[in-house]
Formats: structure tokens, sequence, C-alpha cells
């Protein structure tokens, strides 16, 4: 159904696939409040779009007089902008005085710049409507005694503002127009998918509803400990349980390396990509070599020399310059026209003993390239054949870096709940220790069960799989 209807789908298709709410507008006016129901959150900086804060804005509003043609409202748009006839008299500069007009205008709300019909001069700004030819301004400068028909522009800088959620349009909107809350597209693909998460403040709240209270489990329990212990449940299953679902896709550089995520606990695969766009796993270095955590300067008799800050004096790694200016094909035992390379097989002297070389070591018998973590300078630095590559970097956090990665699986969640309850006995004081490792076991099966609906395992794949049962084992 596109309408939510009291389950726990809370936005209408149109809010979930294409990003936008829509409103229509049954009585004319300024100062109209629509309160948005998406699940993402809206960010607001600035209404004006010359503003560096209209940036930070997730979303943008919209109007339109059919619900057809649709114009973005900003300080230049047609219904944030209006032109009066100016009083004949003038205004001195004063504030809190009333302006009377010639012409009554509906379209004159507070807030309003009061300018001359260039736009070059601003006189004051509009406090108060008292009518639709009454205002009460405040005057910065004199607004010169006019002729009748001399006109003033009056223009909304800021026409409209947002405060948890509730968009508040100060312009003036007419009977029968509509407006539409837009987020952008970055917006919408963070609430894409989200229905299968539940985020984890209500699993908090649900906890302290469920098990906590008089004649309950748990008698009495802060909310800070709930906290405390949800988080660190969450941090535990990220690592083992929840689907890593967090990479990014990199360029290695000329000096061969990319920075570790800011959100990073450990890494899971590597892999350069090729024009196919296939992954191709990039293989850890391990023994091969090393990124020096400390690199001090020796004198003569090797003793770390120091600086004026009696702190020791570093140089650049030689190990890691060297490995940067290595020829990986040296190492993995690949063919290399080179008849004076250890440990190589010469190409164009050996070609009748394809297929008869022994002794190659398995660990480094690949092109795929190697990488190291430098933990010095929080980087992965890689070989000199991914020069230029691009890569893809998949890695796992622990679930509390940001506010849209604290949630669980609702696969997960009452795995998540039974940790909580054992982590909340094993350090209450007065709890049967039987009591404890009855919900220690509760805990670990279904921990268990989370994981095996994790897995995601299909039946037809593991079939598929099994088709090449019958095939003869190659070695």
């Amino acid at each position: 159904m596109s309408i939510p209807n009291g389950g726990l789908i809370t936005e209408t298709n149109r809010q979930y696939y294409a990003g936008a709410q829509q409103f229509y507008i049954d009585t004319s006016g300024g100062g109209k409040t629509f309160t948005s129901t998406f699940n993402t959150d809206l960010t607001f900086g600035s209404s004006d779009s010359l503003n560096n804060s209209y940036l930070l804005n997730n979303f943008k509003i919209f109007t339109s007089p059919d619900a057809l043609t649709w114009l973005e409202l900003t300080p230049t748009a047609v219904i944030s902008n209006t032109v009066v006839l100016a009083p004949v008299a003038g205004l001195v500069v004063a504030n809190n005085q009333t302006m009377v007009i010639l012409v009554g205008d509906n379209k004159v709300v507070p807030g309003m710049l009061i300018q001359n019909a260039a736009g070059t001069t601003t006189y004051g700004s509009v406090v108060s409507v008292t009518s639709n030819t009454t205002f009460v301004v405040n005057i910065l400068v004199a607004i010169p005694a006019a002729n009748p028909g001399t006109s003033l522009s009056l223009k909304s800088t800021s026409p409209w503002a947002m405060t948890g959620n509730v968009v508040t349009i100060t312009s003036f909107l007419a009977l029968g127009s509509y407006v539409k809350i837009q987020m952008n597209q970055s917006a919408i693909e963070n609430n894409y998918g989200g229905y299968e998460y539940t985020r984890l403040v209500d699993v908090i709240d649900n906890f302290l509803i469920a098990y906590v209270g008089a004649g309950k489990l748990l008698s009495s329990v802060k909310r800070s400990d709930v906290i405390f212990h949800a988080k660190r449940g969450l941090q535990e299953f990220s690592y083992d349980t929840l689907r890593s679902i967090r990479s990014q896709e990199l360029t290695v550089n000329s000096a061969l390396s990319v920075i570790i995520p800011q959100d990073y606990v450990n890494y899971t695969r590597l892999s350069w990509i090729d024009g196919m766009g296939v992954q191709h796993t990039i293989f850890p270095a391990n023994n091969l070599t090393t990124n020096p955590y400390e690199n001090p300067i020796q004198d003569d008799v090797g003793t770390p020399t120091q600086d004026s800050q009696d702190s020791n004096v570093t140089g650049t790694s030689q190990t890691e310059a060297a490995w940067a200016a290595n020829n990986p094909r040296r190492i993995s035992g690949a063919f290399l026209n080179d008849f004076d390379s250890a440990n190589l097989l010469y190409n164009s002297l050996y070609d009748t003993a394809l297929g008869q070389r022994y002794g190659l070591n398995p660990e480094t018998s690949q092109k795929n390239g190697w990488f190291t973590i430098n933990e010095r300078e929080g980087r992965f630095a890689f070989s000199s054949d991914l020069a230029g590559k691009l890569i893809t970097l998949q890695y796992v956090s622990d679930g509390n870096g940001y506010d849209l990665d604290m949630r669980i699986p609702k696969m997960a969640e009452e795995a998540l709940y039974s940790h909580m309850i054992y982590a909340i006995l094993s350090v209450s004081r007065g709890v049967q220790e039987y009591v404890v490792k009855r919900f220690q076991k509760e805990r670990s099966a279904k921990l268990r069960n989370a994981k095996i609906r994790l897995s995601n395992l299909k039946s037809d794949q593991l079939i598929q799989v099994m088709r090449g049962k019958s095939k003869w084992l190659k070695y």
C-alpha cells in the first residue's frame, strides 16, 4: 500500500522511492509549518542558495501552483519577492514605525527586506504585518518622499527555515498551491533499505520497556548502563556477526598508499579492479616486508640521536623505499627476460621447460600485488605494480562511528537483547551464578542463530555450486 496504515512502515511510496513529501495549501498566507515524516532526519543549514551553509542541507523546498511545474523556494523565487508602491511622504530612520502603502499586497510577510526597485539600496525590514496595506518596519536608511507610482522591492532573504524536522515557510503561499520537501540524492540513498534494520535507540527503549521494572527480570537498571552494554554488544556483533557493508573505491597514488578510513577497525578484503570491473584480491605482504614504526637516525656507533626537544631524530625508512622500488615479478616467480636474475625462469632461454618448474612458493606465486599496513603513517601501502590502479577497500567498523551505523539488523535484534541481559546480570551484585550461566547459554544460542540467518545462504545457490560435484578434482 502507498499510504501507511498503522504498521511499522511510516513512509509513503513517494517518500521512500522518490524522496519527496508533498503538501496542499488550504489557506493562503505566510508562516505555515510542515512536518517531515521521512525515516531519515532532515539536515538544515540555510535557505539562501548563495550562503555557504546552504550546502549543509540534505533537502530542498519547492513550490508549485498545480503540482506539475515546480520551482525551488530561494530568495530569488517569485513568491519570495513582491513590489509595492512607496508611501508618498517617505519614511525617516527609526524602529517599529508604521508604513502604509497605497495599494494592498498580501505577499508582504515579516522579515522581508525593503529595497529600492533596482535592489541597490536596502532601507530596512518588515517587523510585522497589520493588514495588507499597513506594516510595522525598522528603517535604517530613510525612504525619500516619492511621487505616486514609485516602487519599493520587498524580498525574503530567508524564505523558509527548519527546526526538529518541522519546516516553516515565511514566504506567502497562495490558496490551492503546493509545497514539496525533496531530499537530495545522497539522502534518498541513505533512506533505502532501512526497513531491515532497527535503530539502536529503539533497541534501548524496547529493552527498558520489556525487561526492566517491577516484577520483571531486571528490577532496576540505569538507562546509561543499558546504553553502554547496547553499544558494546553492537561493537562485538560488528566484528564477526553482522555483515560488513563499509567499503571505499580508491586509486593508488604515486606514493603507493591510501589513507586508512576514519572508522576503520580491520580490513576484510583489498582488491584491484580490472577494465571489466572484476575484483582481484590483493594479498598482505606478511613476512615479505614491513613498515617500521620508528626510523631513528643513528650515530657512528649505532646510538639514536636526539634533537633540541630531546626526541629522537627520525629519517625515511630504507625498508619502505626498497620495497617501493622493487619489481614484484622478481618475488612472485613470474617470467622475466633477465638472464642474471636469480630464482627466475629466463623466458627466451627456457621456453622448452614450460610446465616443468618446481619449488615455487605458493604464498608469493601470484600477480595481484601486495599490501602492508603502515601504522606509523596510518596508511595502506602497496607494491609498485599497483601504482595508478583502481582498488576497493572492504573493512569492518564497530557500528558506533556514525549515527547511521548505530542500527542492528532485525535478524540479530533478539541476540542483542540476550547479550544485554547477560552483560547486565554478570556485573550485578546478588545474582545467582546459575542465573548468569543460563543467560550466557541463551546469548550464545541466539548469537549462533543470528549468524546463521545473516550468512544469507540460499538453496538455489548451493544447488548451482553442487552441480559440479561429479567433476574430477585437478591436482
